[in-house]
């Protein structure tokens, strides 16, 4: 019988996902112990859930991903499912053991997600924390998009560095009356981020724990697009009050939506909204035509019973707003159309958020 080694274990399983989650069990550190004998393995499989068929997926899905590597050996998997713990702590240990908490000050936290780049969910962020602004809540906004960063220069703050105070805790950037904090404020403009999920998943917690936040009736979590390390560091060790998805009309853009809702899901977050981004473009005789196709974020949303937010449409002054530091929801809502669809998606969020409430 031809032997196996722990290496040969290790590949297998790294092609097992995380179930909601573009990362495997391995790099997550979920296998913890292996054993080899003559003719069977043992190995231990940790995950700390409370929904059932997270430990069931996973499973299942070593069980086939080992048998592929040696057919003849007996794989005994034991399957550690612990409950995410409720007792608070400092933030490694809450980013290493799930522990959930709130943010002090902080009334609710939204996380505003995408399945895939380029759909304009920082856009979409920005002018829904201007929109709710507007309505009198106060409003934070955390760019836990590191690698992009796009929400301080969106605000005209980029060149603005936050400090800290007699706690040692940072003092987030001010402007246009919304709190914020992004890795913008702590880079040169042309300088990249370059650093592994460990270290990601500690600017994060920094980010949320470490920072004066103050008063906010709402927090909006910009979150990078996909379903990665940063995604389930936030969904793991925060408590979120729900998520608001940004999409495209097309279905290559819903694809990946998809896959954001059913992440959030997987951890029972609740989808709050859904957005659809560049919905149609406004001619100067006032015809609407549906560029990337008509509605698809709409019926997606009636399809999967969640709310629908409204359509945003596509103009250049949303783009010059974002370039130029001025999100377009600062204009009066009755002169200018993507103001209004933002504004109107507000409506509909602090709606829904009432009613959860």
């Amino acid at each position: 019988m031809q032997m196996i080694t722990e290496e040969q274990i290790k590949a297998a399983l790294s092609t097992v996902k995380y179930p909601g989650f573009s990362r495997d069990i391995v790099s997550f550190g979920l296998v913890k112990e292996i054993s080899i004998g003559d003719a069977q393995v043992d190995l231990t499989i940790q995950v700390q859930t409370s929904d059932a068929k997270v430990p069931e997926q996973i499973y299942l899905g070593a069980q086939e991903a080992l048998a592929q590597v040696n057919s003849e050996i007996a794989y005994r998997i034991n399957m550690d499912v612990q409950a995410p713990a409720q007792s608070t702590g400092n933030t490694n240990t809450q980013a290493a053991t799930g522990t959930k908490t709130g943010i002090p000050g902080v009334k609710s936290i939204i996380a505003v997600a995408s399945g895939k780049g380029g759909v304009g969910k920082s856009t979409t962020t920005s002018n829904l924390a201007i929109a709710l602004a507007k309505k009198g809540l106060k409003v934070g906004i955390c760019d836990c998009d590191l690698y992009g960063p796009s929400i301080a220069h969106m605000f005209g703050a980029g060149d603005q560095q936050p400090s800290a105070n007699a706690q040692d805790q940072i003092i987030p950037i001010k402007a246009h009356g919304i709190t914020l904090m992004s890795m913008g404020f702590l880079l040169q403009h042309d300088s990249p981020v370059i650093v592994r999920g460990p270290l990601a998943t500690r600017y994060i917690q920094q980010f949320l724990r470490q920072v004066e936040w103050g008063e906010l009736d709402v927090l909006l979590l910009d979150l990078p697009p996909g379903t990665g390390d940063i995604q389930l560091t936030i969904v793991q060790t925060v408590a979120l009050d729900g998520s608001v998805i940004v999409t495209t009309p097309q279905e290559i853009a819903l694809i990946d939506a998809r896959k954001a809702i059913t992440m959030f899901s997987k951890v029972n977050v609740p989808i709050v909204g859904l957005i659809e981004n560049m919905a149609y473009f406004i001619c100067k005789q006032g015809e609407r035509y549906q560029i990337f196709g008509k509605g698809g974020g709409e019926e997606e949303a009636k399809r999967l019973k969640i709310p629908f937010l409204g359509g945003i449409p596509i103009d250049p002054t949303t783009c010059e707003g974002g370039d130029f530091g001025t999100p377009i929801s600062l204009l009066d809502p009755t002169k200018s159309a993507p103001s209004e669809a933002f504004h109107r998606a507000a409506d509909g969020l602090i709606d829904v958020m009432a009613k959860q409430a």
